[in-house]
């Protein structure tokens, strides 16, 4: 055990604050320094001939956003939205933003690096390759998103 926490700490430093948000029943988090705002779903302008998982683009005081359906990416069934749906803005380094459509945001949490566990590496346990890291906390399994993988992986590059 001590391994994996020693490798996921060098990956995220001690007390990382991350906001957490449900799909379906299942708790993900994304850390606070990616978050630019959170926003009421507002109306997504759909662009044809992109990936299934980008809903489309929204407007966000004169920039254009693209949109990505978590739900869509992690292969999970879509429903419909609802008044605790929102978009979650990330923003990164070179200001490049993206919203993410997540059903419900919980809360702000600050993880401890003993709060930490690497996920699993079967196949079978850990075939969502988006998720970062295991957070223990409160009780509960929280499943750290890694926002580079989700936005760039297999569109040559998003951001």
């Amino acid at each position: 055990m001590a391994e994996s926490t020693a490798a996921v700490t060098e990956a995220l430093p001690d007390n990382t604050e991350m906001l957490s948000f449900n799909i379906g029943d299942a708790i993900y988090a994304i850390e606070i320094k990616y978050i630019k705002e959170i926003i009421e779903v507002e109306q997504i302008t759909v662009v044809p001939k992109i990936p299934d998982h980008i809903k489309g683009v929204i407007n966000i005081r004169g920039k254009v956003v693209p949109v990505i359906s978590v739900r869509r990416r992690f292969d999970i069934e879509e429903i419909d939205f609802d008044s605790r749906t929102c978009i979650i803005v990330l923003e990164f380094e070179d200001e490049e933003q993206v919203g993410i459509i997540v059903d419900r945001v919980q809360e702000v949490v600050d993880a401890k690096a003993t709060d930490l566990s690497k996920t699993p590496d079967s196949k079978n346990v850990n075939a969502n390759k988006y998720i970062k890291s295991i957070v223990h906390f409160d009780n509960n399994i929280v499943l750290l998103i890694d926002c580079i993988k989700l936005i760039n992986d297999d569109r040559g590059g998003m951001i």
